[in-house]
């Protein structure tokens, strides 16, 4: 997949269906970025859905990073169905598959995929990640200090590994923690090399993802950031550690937000949406509200969109549709099926005494008010707005003329004008209010 496009998604389908292979419904994703060449960089995110800050780490370095320099691999959704689950695993841990697994296992088909990728030629290092409890001291302080957690280290199998390139795994795990522990956000998050020892005899780590790395000739290192912190600080030390791995590599990049908490934290939340019938509508995601009430959906009940993350999708419950972000529940469409025209159309918009052309599924910009033009034949609907006429064509709506609760986002400042050619839906335009 092209790094800079975005995916499409479509989906219909029951939430979690038992009569299907969810394993099918929720193949991971691939996205390679930069120049690929010989010294590739994998990055593996959401092998086990209750990780949150693994996978949206993965997700944000493939859609905020350019890749100027050097060649970087990342599936940021290994187990997507155990993300959208909530869950460590519905059909066992898959991080304990990668030893023995029979070819009846729901999961036998994802672990073939991700192996194929491991083994690649041009794979030489694979960074695994993800949220463990507590923090890992290599001696005992307490409970939640101590060598049986997992949080805030970075890990290898064994010291060095017999391969031309990267072998020294120790020495390139303790640049790691180095680098991390460097950038802290409280001395308690300080990062620790969390050596296994096992091929010493350690049987559950030896059927892991990195350990089979090991054995493919791939150096191979976890990353784990504590459980005990917010996931948008997880994500934090997960992005340092990755930024040092390319480092190590020479693959260069750029990235869009500034790595603080606060930066790491608006990536996540602010800069998210879908498009919906080949943009005929545009979702901006960060404020929706819980429940959108009779959004257009096509009379077949299929979702074709594009989404701004691999971690976003649609899910058909019935007569909802669930916009999932990784393991959180964003919203709710509830559905007015209808029969979808199919002309592209630019309408007309005065916004602000302004005159502009407008394309479905754009977010116009509004200081006081807007003026919808005719448009053909079209019946046109500005969802909340009322009037005695009836008529919401050819007259100025300013926003307290529209009812706040059919807003489609929290704040009351993003309202919805609808399309139709006779009972066909062909379009909407979102309209932004100054807030």
């Amino acid at each position: 997949m092209n790094l800079g496009m975005l995916k499409l998604f479509s989906i219909a389908l029951f939430l979690f269906c038992s009569l299907l292979n969810a394993q099918d419904l929720f193949k991971f994703d691939l996205i390679q970025k930069g120049e690929q060449d010989a010294n590739t960089l994998l990055v593996v995110g959401g092998i086990q859905g209750d990780e949150p800050g693994g996978f949206i780490s993965a997700s944000l370095l493939a859609t905020h990073y350019e890749i100027t320099k050097g060649s970087l691999w990342i599936v940021p959704n290994l187990n997507f169905y155990s993300i959208i689950k909530r869950s460590r695993g519905p059909h066992g841990d898959m991080n304990r598959k990668f030893a023995e697994l029979s070819e009846e296992d729901p999961e036998y088909e994802a672990i073939q995929r991700i192996k194929s990728y491991i083994k690649d030629e041009n794979v030489k290092l694979v960074v695994n990640l993800h949220d463990g409890s507590g923090f890992y001291r290599k001696t005992y302080e307490d409970d939640m200090h101590a060598p049986h957690r997992w949080g805030q280290c970075s890990i290898i199998d064994q010291s060095n590994i017999d391969v031309e390139v990267y072998s020294n795994l120790e020495e390139i795990s303790s640049s790691v923690v180095k680098y991390v522990n460097e950038h802290l956000i409280k001395d308690e998050h300080k990062y620790h090399v969390h050596n296994t020892r096992t091929k010493e005899g350690d049987k559950e780590m030896e059927k892991t993802l990195t350990y089979f790395a090991i054995n493919e000739g791939k150096a191979a290192f976890g990353n784990e950031a504590s459980k005990n912190l917010a996931t948008h600080q997880r994500v934090y030390y997960h992005l340092l550690a990755l930024e040092k791995y390319m480092d190590i590599m020479g693959i260069e990049y750029k990235r869009k937000f500034t790595l603080d908490s606060d930066g790491v934290y608006s990536a996540i939340n602010n800069d998210i949406h879908i498009s919906l019938y080949e943009e005929k509508i545009s979702l901006p995601l960060a404020q929706i509200r819980d429940i959108v009430n009779y959004f257009p959906i096509k009379k077949d009940g299929v979702v074709d969109f594009k989404a701004s993350n691999p971690l976003l999708a649609i899910i058909k419950n019935g007569n909802t549709y669930v916009i999932q972000y990784g393991n959180r529940r964003l919203s709710r469409l509830n559905a007015d099926y209808l029969d979808m025209d199919e002309d592209y159309n630019i309408v007309k918009f005065s916004v602000d005494g302004k005159e502009v052309d407008v394309k479905f599924g754009e977010i116009l910009k509004v200081e006081n008010s807007f003026v919808v033009h005719k448009a053909n034949s079209f019946r046109v609907n500005v969802i909340g707005y009322v009037n005695k006429s009836g008529i919401e064509t050819g007259v100025e709506i300013e926003k307290k003329q529209i009812q706040k609760r059919f807003s489609i986002d929290k704040t009351g400042t993003t309202y919805r004008v609808e399309y139709y050619n006779k009972e066909k839906f062909v379009g909407m335009v979102l309209v932004r209010f100054k807030n």
